[in-house]
C-alpha cells in the first residue's frame, strides 16, 4: 500500500479519534419530576433545543423493516406531534411507504447534540386519509409540492439529466397549479408505545427516562442504566 493509499484512512482515523462531545455546560434534567406522559416533555425539549441553537431540530431518523426483515433507516422531517402521535409524510409508493404497509411497526430517533439530548420513539404507524394527506402538502412550500409531483421516490434513476427534466416540469406545474394533486403523497402518524428521553452528561452519568404505555393507555415511567 502506498502512502497515497493510506492517507485518506489515516486522516479519517485521526479525525475520528480527535472528536469530542458535550464538553460545554449542559442542561439539567430532573427525571423524577418529569411530566406524566411523554408528549409534553417532547414538546418542551423540542422548543428548548431550537432556542439553544440546534439546527433543524425537526429532522429525525425513521427506522422500518423490509419484507426480509432487514432494517432500513433514513432522515426526514417531523410534521407534528400531538395526542395522536408523531407525524411525517412520504409517498405511499416509496421504500418506506411500502415497508410500512407490510409492517406498520417503526421507530423514530431525534438527536440534538447542541444540548446532548436524544429522544427515541417506537410504535405502530398508520396512514392518514387522502384529505388529510392533501392538506399536509398544501401548507408546505412550492418546492415540497414540486418534489411530490416529481414522484417515483426510491425507483432506479437512469441519469441526473432525467431528474433535472422531471424536476423542472414539476416546479413549473407547482407554480401554475398550487393545488395540483399528488395521489401517492401520504401523511403518517406513529402512535407511540414507548418513548425514551436521554440527557447526556460530561461524566457519562447519562440520564435515561423511558415511558411505556399500558394496554388501557396510561403511561409508566422508569429510569434506565446508561
Amino acid at each position: 500500500m502506498t502512502s497515497a493509499d493510506s492517507s485518506p484512512s489515516d486522516a479519517f482515523h485521526a479525525t475520528l479519534h480527535s472528536l469530542r462531545v458535550w464538553d460545554g455546560p449542559l442542561p439539567d434534567f430532573d427525571a423524577e419530576n418529569a411530566p406524566a406522559e411523554p408528549l409534553a416533555l417532547f414538546r418542551e425539549w423540542f422548543v428548548h433545543a431550537a432556542r439553544a441553537g440546534q439546527p433543524e431540530p425537526h429532522t429525525m431518523s425513521l427506522a422500518t423493516v423490509d419484507a426480509e426483515g432487514r432494517p432500513d433507516v433514513r432522515t426526514l422531517m417531523l410534521h407534528d406531534a400531538d395526542a395522536r402521535g408523531w407525524h411525517f409524510a412520504s409517498h405511499a409508493t416509496s421504500a418506506k411507504g411500502v415497508q410500512l404497509a407490510a409492517q406498520p411497526q417503526a421507530a423514530l430517533g431525534f438527536y440534538w447534540p447542541a444540548v446532548a439530548r436524544q429522544v427515541r420513539i417506537r410504535g405502530r404507524v398508520g396512514a392518514c386519509g387522502p384529505q388529510e394527506s392533501r392538506a399536509d402538502l398544501a401548507v408546505r412550500s412550492r418546492g415540497a409540492l414540486a418534489a411530490a409531483l416529481t414522484g417515483r421516490q426510491s425507483e432506479v434513476l437512469g441519469s441526473t439529466e432525467e431528474l433535472t427534466r422531471a424536476s423542472a416540469a414539476a416546479w413549473e406545474r407547482a407554480g401554475a397549479e398550487p393545488d395540483a394533486p399528488a395521489p401517492t403523497w401520504t401523511r403518517y402518524v406513529l402512535d407511540p408505545a414507548e418513548v425514551e428521553f436521554f440527557q447526556g452528561d460530561p461524566a457519562r452519568r447519562h440520564i435515561r427516562l423511558r415511558y411505556r404505555r399500558a394496554a388501557e393507555g396510561s403511561w409508566t415511567r422508569e429510569l434506565l442504566w446508561p
